[in-house]
């Protein structure tokens, strides 16, 4: 690893705060005395889970309305981590909501950033296995419909047109190296 030195916070204020955001001003010196100022979201620590579930080698996704491409992505079960709550009870909880299974096995794949010159987000990426019936009610505003999808048929999921969102993509990507391992 390269060892950078980061430049130096000058100032930080917080500019415009809704009731999801919170963005900051950043005032910042380089190491070679260039001063920049950027702006970002307001810092947190909140994580959010994203889970690949496998049944009788199929995975199941599920359709959900994006307000911001104001269509519905065909994607994996996702949602934030609570307070307390570890990434495997997320896993548990969100799927238990979104697609009505729990699972026996859930295996951590990766954790990644979205947009890291923006937002302090962190996204772990997990597998699903071994699953049983048990639903919990969500905070989905309607029935999210599923789609169980042949794992021998994964990478077509790249030429759907409802699945574009790069954290599915990646996850995807992850799932295959996951099952490489086990071959």
């Amino acid at each position: 690893m390269i060892n950078l030195k980061k430049p130096k916070i000058l100032n930080i204020q917080n500019i415009i705060k809704s009731k999801l955001f919170n963005i900051q001003s950043v005032a910042l010196e380089f190491s070679n005395g260039v001063k920049r100022t950027y702006e970002r979201m307001k810092p947190n620590n909140n994580e959010s889970i994203l889970v690949i579930p496998i049944i009788n080698k199929k995975i199941i996704l599920i359709y959900e309305y994006a307000v911001g491409i104001e269509n519905y992505e065909l994607g994996f079960p996702k949602g934030s981590i609570n307070s307390k709550e570890s990434i495997f009870e997320a896993a548990q909880r969100e799927l238990k909501e979104e697609i009505g299974y729990g699972a026996n096995i859930i295996t951590s794949l990766a954790k990644l950033t979205i947009s890291p010159s923006y937002f302090s987000y962190q996204m772990n990426i997990l597998i699903a296995q071994n699953l049983y019936n048990e639903k919990l009610n969500g905070d989905e505003p309607e029935p999210l419909l599923q789609i169980k999808w042949p794992i021998s048929k994964m990478m077509h999921l790249l030429n759907h047109p409802n699945f574009n969102e790069a954290r599915n993509i990646s996850a995807l990507f992850y799932l295959e190296r996951f099952l490489k391992k086990d071959a």
